[in-house]
């Protein structure tokens, strides 16, 4: 937009300002700055891009075209194409229109959708005639199976293929292969911009445009306003819908003109329901919505089509504040019916002169010929006793049409012109744009940045008064210091404890990644620890250890061997599991020194101590007691090893089956040989009793014991350091003496520093506010001036406190 007023010219540069200082805050950086920078470009943005969207056939392109008074976009019943045309302004000799065609690949693409969507075979080469003359008469013969082009999705998708296809043969010398080629209208030798419209406009030509740049003189485009037409949301080809939703979500979009299509197919769509919800993400268009029912002398004919309409209004768009009932045919023509007389035929033979033409040599009747005539006989609209008109059947709708408008004139005129909402319409979107979009977007603004600068005020003040609170001499400041030590040691004292506590809550909730990580690996070793065992195992050793027990006997027992195999078993697992869990204590103690070191209340332990009051000390010697615990722990869990499990002979078990099939192998002789023969089957034997403790003790009791541990340990040295910190008071005292006269030197030095800080950002936020607010003045906007800081706002928060 331009012409903003001379209080607003650095508008920009003063909002930046004071996200600036915000950002400069690190309590405030987090604050959502994004509906203030939107805001702020609408402002500031030379463009208000108004944007049509609506269902296809909604009546977009005619509904722009009737609020421009003039015949610009193509609009038919059953068009498709994925154009988007956005219309300027210029002054009336710099009128012109630019025109940027798809490219050859985009043009295959959508050919290749509509044949597939349509069915053919055929592949959509569209550099072989006798192909497309195949495509045409598949899509003909399609129209005609439906009843028409307009009667359903798939005659729809028939025409928009025929009109791609000529579309493309007519334009083949514009259409480059893989770029979007972009034309003046000079460059088709068109002299004035009704001509390349009425170019643009032909579906054919319409069809391989990507993109129709209108600049027209009209005084609803002055300020920078532009409307853009978009394809339909349910258009036939998928990707031309996704072109109007992209444009709905971005951030140049103003303000939308929802055209829908209730007014003529009862209720809402599916698209349409995604589309207004897509429109409330979008916080550039906030509340400039604009929905428009078109279509609604559909209603004047269907009594319970009116009343779904009126039902659906006042339900869901009951809170809307601009809600409008349209008739873009009826508005537009009837505007350009209006400057027509008898003698070319009230249009007939100018504005409709292209329609009428046929053939055969009969004339046809444009849609709005027949409309005007139904309009006249069944809407109901027009007194009996100020307008007296009879359509007659024996004359031609043309006939009846030259002969209704010379009887009535424009007093008909003008009342459909009334009654097709187009006027009303018009007027309120006018309105807006000259009257109430400029004032609004200043106000959009002024509202998302009030948060930020009160936030901004309040800190600053909270700032300033805090440091300007402090103590400007040495011994005050000292006095002051030593004031706060008990305080300060009770801070550290109680941060040290919750931290300890915070840590075995994570490490018994299963929440200490890092001592998670270590138990797996032990549970991992210590099955892995099993498994060699197992398969190691020697029967021969284990029956040599039997013989030396008892010199006098040349023989041994199996229970002999298995004794022996418990025995060797459970000492070699308390081995690695003493190993592990003594890794598992320096691991965690380790970890657990470092978080010490880098937490805050240990550095002001050394600050106000010089040392760290023996806190690593202590969390050493814990990790010593820990691990002679957990040691002790771990040698009586493998102690229970040697134990044979609960059921390892009962009966109905396998391993009794196994323990007697093993006996039944050992028993064939007397010597070590048949021992070491049944090694598999004692190896196995052994497998069944020691694989299920085992897995009880890493995955179940362990965790438990060592959880119990840690906690009773670290929990004790936490409170008893939390004590001995509280207990250094005369060291801290003694320590802080010597240090606080530099200190409160820097100190003092350092808050006049501060505050001199604070006040330099208190001065460039007054400024640019005050800046921000004089441009809101001459807005007038008095209401949404944002605060500034004075004085009276510090003596006022001294009083209060």
């Amino acid at each position: 937009m331009s012409n903003l007023p001379t209080q607003c010219e650095n508008l920009k540069q003063q909002v930046e300002t004071v996200l600036q200082l915000l950002q400069q805050e690190p309590s405030l950086r987090s604050e959502d700055i994004a509906s203030v920078q939107t805001s702020l470009e609408k402002v500031v943005s030379p463009q208000f891009e108004i944007v049509f969207a609506g269902a296809f056939s909604a009546g977009k392109s005619m509904l722009i075209n009737a609020l421009l008074e003039r015949e610009l976009l193509y609009s038919a019943e059953g068009h498709a194409t994925g154009t988007e045309c956005r219309i300027e302004y210029a002054p009336l000799d710099q009128e012109r229109v630019v025109l940027t065609f798809l490219s050859e690949v985009e043009i295959r693409e959508q050919a290749s959708f509509l044949c597939e969507k349509l069915g053919f075979q055929t592949a959509a080469n569209i550099n072989q005639p006798e192909i497309i003359d195949l495509l045409r008469q598949g899509c003909n013969a399609i129209i005609q199976q439906e009843g028409g082009e307009s009667k359903s999705e798939r005659a729809k998708q028939g025409r928009a293929l025929i009109l791609l296809l000529d579309g493309y043969e007519a334009n083949r010398q514009h259409i480059q292969t893989m770029k979007n080629a972009t034309y003046s209208m000079e460059q088709f030798n068109f002299s004035n911009i009704k001509e390349a419209a009425g170019y643009a406009r032909r579906g054919s030509n319409s069809s391989v445009l990507k993109r129709i740049e209108y600049y027209c003189n009209h005084p609803l485009l002055e300020d920078g306003n532009v409307i853009i037409d978009t394809p339909g949301i349910d258009a036939p080809v998928e990707k031309d819908a996704q072109l109007t939703y992209a444009k709905i979500q971005h951030p140049d979009t103003s303000a939308v003109v929802c055209v829908l299509k209730p007014a003529a197919a009862g209720d809402m769509t599916k698209e349409e329901t995604e589309l207004l919800e897509i429109m409330r993400d979008n916080g550039g268009i906030r509340d400039r919505i604009f929905y428009t029912f078109n279509r609604i002398d559909e209603t004047w004919y269907n009594t319970q089509l009116k009343q779904r309409l009126d039902d659906l209004i006042s339900k869901e768009f009951r809170d809307a504040p601009r809600v409008y009932k349209t008739s873009g045919l009826l508005g537009f023509y009837g505007s350009q019916i209006k400057h027509t007389t008898i003698s070319d035929r009230f249009g007939l033979d100018s504005v409709f002169a292209d329609t009428v033409k046929s053939s055969n040599g009969r004339e046809e009747t444009p849609q709005f010929i027949n409309e005007f005539n139904r309009y006249c006989a069944n809407s109901g609209k027009l007194s009996s006793s100020h307008f007296r008109i009879s359509v007659n059947s024996y004359e031609t709708p043309n006939e009846n049409y030259v002969r209704i408008l010379a009887e009535q004139g424009t007093p008909l005129i003008n009342q459909l012109i009334q009654d097709s909402g187009i006027e009303e319409f018009r007027t309120a979107i006018t309105k807006y744009l000259v009257e109430e979009k400029r004032p609004q977007l200043f106000e959009n603004l002024a509202d998302d940045l009030e948060d930020v600068c009160i936030k901004l005020k309040k800190h600053y003040q909270t700032e300033y008064i805090k440091l300007d609170s402090q103590p400007r001499e040495i011994e005050g400041m000292k006095a002051q210091e030593l004031q706060r030590l008990n305080q300060q040691l009770q801070q550290v004292s109680k941060e040290f404890g919750q931290h300890i506590t915070e840590e075995v809550n994570l490490i018994i909730n299963h929440s200490c990644d890092a001592f998670e990580r270590d138990f797996r690996q032990l549970q991992g070793r210590m099955i892995r620890r099993l498994d060699e065992l197992l398969n190691t195992f020697s029967v021969a050793d284990a029956y040599q250890r039997s013989t030396r027990s008892h010199p006098r006997n040349s023989t041994a027992p199996l229970l002999a061997i298995l004794v022996e195999a418990f025995y060797y078993l459970a000492n070699e697992l308390e081995d690695i599991l003493s190993e592990c869990c003594q890794q598992l204590v320096n691991n965690l103690f380790g970890q657990l020194i470092d978080k010490i070191r880098k937490s805050e209340y240990y550095r002001q332990l050394y600050r106000l101590l010089g040392n760290d009051g023996g806190i690593e000390e202590q969390v050493k010697a814990t990790a010593k007691n820990v691990s002679v615990i957990l040691d002790n722990a771990a040698s009586a869990e493998c102690d229970r090893f040697v134990r044979e499990s609960p059921r390892f002979y009962d009966e109905g078990t396998f391993s009794i089956y196994q323990f007697r099939q093993t006996l039944l192998q050992t028993s064939q002789s007397y010597d070590s040989q048949s021992m070491v023969e049944a090694e598999p089957a004692i190896r196995q034997l052994l497998k069944l009793d020691f694989e299920p403790k085992v897995s009880q003790t890493v995955c179940k009791s362990l965790r438990q014991t060592i959880n119990t541990i840690l906690k009773k340990q670290l929990l004790a040295m936490a409170q008893e350091q939390e004590d001995n910190i509280l207990q250094q008071y005369s060291q801290a005292r003694a320590y802080l003496e010597k240090t606080l006269q530099q200190e409160a030197e820097d100190k003092i030095l350092s808050n006049q520093r501060l505050l001199n800080v604070v006040k330099e950002k208190i001065d460039g936020y007054n400024t640019a506010v005050s800046h921000i607010n004089n441009c809101l003045q001459s807005m007038q906007l008095y209401d949404h001036l944002l605060p500034v800081i004075s004085n009276e706002d510090f003596q006022q928060i001294v009083a209060d406190s």
